[in-house]
């Protein structure tokens, strides 16, 4: 199995081996996302149990739960646990008299929950006694948003501001591609960005299919015999409680409705209905809420809902709309297919990498060396000149602003110069007449460009995906 980087997530892990008392750690984030493979090395690494559970009676769990135990401690199994109190106990005791620490990783919390809704109570008793005596290690994880919050995150639970760590498991960065994807030009990392994101699974399928990103997404999900080509009616068939009353608000969103009015009026609800399930498509890491630069994420009205994760947005664009279509297409009608819609969508996803990827530019470039910048946001208001990328320098009165071009090939130098003329000229927001002291900086930011062209055109910076992906 793949895994890669999460040297941050392993420091907060290995965090709670140290220390003289038993110690808990949290982790959630959306399916796939690589959860039990950063889990998996962590015990690993420590000689600890990895424990996963299912969907099944809460006798059987706990029955499949010492079997998994029984790997440490020899009979633990052998014994028939009337609840989980009993179990927890017993597992304690096992571990204080053998000075066992853990890690003790329990993952899919809220299947077992699910069974025994008593269990956020019984662990915090445990946690709080038991496990605090023996100095077990635990480690606490769960893909559904909605019932960890009920179980650790939320304030009224049970276990909440007992966790030592608590951290969400993020998609990982596209810098991470290359180490996945070797031999890959920039180029060709941000086509593979922009069919699977940072989720470590798809990439994992994809390095298996094929070398190129469109002879893979026809293979995983546009031929009907792919492994993902129903992939988001399982995320959200596989959420606690099942999501799949929230797929037509995924279609009117893949399909171009970005407001709430045309969301609403596309799926024939009321525009006010939608507030608590659109929050729930944000908790599971498929949508997100974008408001312009400079205003409120909170209060703005002007606020748009996209499709958060690439190969969702690639899914709900090419798969969803032509599903009977695609049942009966060839090989070379599916690619067709997906040839009409991929110059879009690499430029969006392209357009995604250069606002988070700002945060990375070093001091190798002259626009890193003007930063550190903040994550970068999209700029609108009416009928005025949009901006793709508008970003503050930190600690600094400096505004970045700039466009973002994408084409499969690079551009030639009297195509930059054109397009870095018209960020030159280009109107800056409204607000910047308010806030006269910022000084501000210019940038086309461009899949590739020739070799040796030019990094500054007109007082535009030029930045490339190679620049954005070293």
């Amino acid at each position: 199995m793949l895994f890669l980087d999460r040297k941050a997530e392993l420091g907060r892990l290995d965090a709670l081996i140290r220390g003289p008392e038993g110690r808990l750690a949290v982790l959630y984030g959306r399916r796939r996302v690589g959860k039990t493979r950063l889990l998996l090395e962590w015990t690993e690494r420590h000689r600890g149990l990895y424990t996963v559970a299912d969907q099944s009676a809460p006798e059987v769990q706990r029955r499949y739960f010492a079997a998994a135990v029984a790997q440490v401690f020899s009979g633990f199994a052998d014994v028939e646990y009337p609840d989980w109190a009993a179990l927890l106990t017993r597992l304690a005791r096992e571990a204080r008299g053998t000075k066992w620490r853990g890690p003790l990783v329990i993952d899919e919390l809220p299947y077992l929950a699910l069974g025994s809704p008593e269990l956020a109570s019984v662990l915090q008793r445990w946690i709080d006694h038991d496990a605090r005596q023996a100095r077990l290690r635990v480690a606490l994880a769960g893909s559904s948003q909605r019932m960890m919050q009920g179980l650790v995150l939320s304030s009224s639970s049970p276990l909440y501001g007992r966790a030592q760590a608590l951290f969400e498991v993020r998609p990982l960065p596209a810098t991470q591609l290359r180490h996945a994807f070797q031999g890959r030009s920039p180029v060709q990392m941000c086509e593979l960005y922009a069919a699977w994101g940072g989720i470590p699974r798809y990439w994992e399928l994809a390095r298996e299919a094929a070398r190129e990103a469109i002879d893979q997404i026809d293979r995983l999900a546009l031929d009907p015999l792919g492994p993902l080509h129903a992939e988001p009616d399982r995320l959200l068939l596989e959420e606690l409680p099942p999501a799949v009353e929230l797929r037509p608000i995924l279609d009117a969103i893949g399909l171009g409705a970005h407001r709430v009015t045309e969301i609403a009026g596309r799926i024939g609800r009321q525009a006010t209905s939608l507030s608590r399930p659109l929050h729930r498509l944000q908790e599971m890491g498929l949508v997100r809420r974008e408001t312009p630069f400079g205003e409120s994420e909170g209060q703005s009205k002007r606020s748009l809902y996209k499709l958060d994760d690439s190969f969702v947005r690639l899914w709900f664009r090419v798969v969803a709309p032509h599903r009977a279509r695609l049942t009966t297409s060839t090989e070379a009608q599916r690619l067709a297919l997906l040839r009409g819609h991929w110059p879009g969508l690499v430029a969006t996803a392209f357009e995604d990498l250069c606002r988070t990827l700002l945060t990375e530019l070093g001091s190798k470039s002259a626009l890193g060396r003007l930063g550190p910048w903040q994550a970068g946001r999209r700029w609108w208001q009416g009928n005025l000149p949009e901006w793709d990328l508008v970003s503050r320098a930190e600690a600094k009165e400096r505004l970045l602003v700039g466009e973002v071009k994408w084409s499969a090939k690079p551009f030639d130098s009297k195509e930059i110069v054109r397009l870095a003329h018209g960020v030159a000229k280009k109107p800056l927001p409204l607000w910047h007449s308010s806030d006269g002291r910022c000084d501000v900086v210019r940038a086309l930011f461009v899949s590739a460009a020739p070799q040796g062209q030019p990094r500054s055109v007109d007082g535009v910076h030029v930045v490339t995906a190679a620049d954005l992906l070293a």
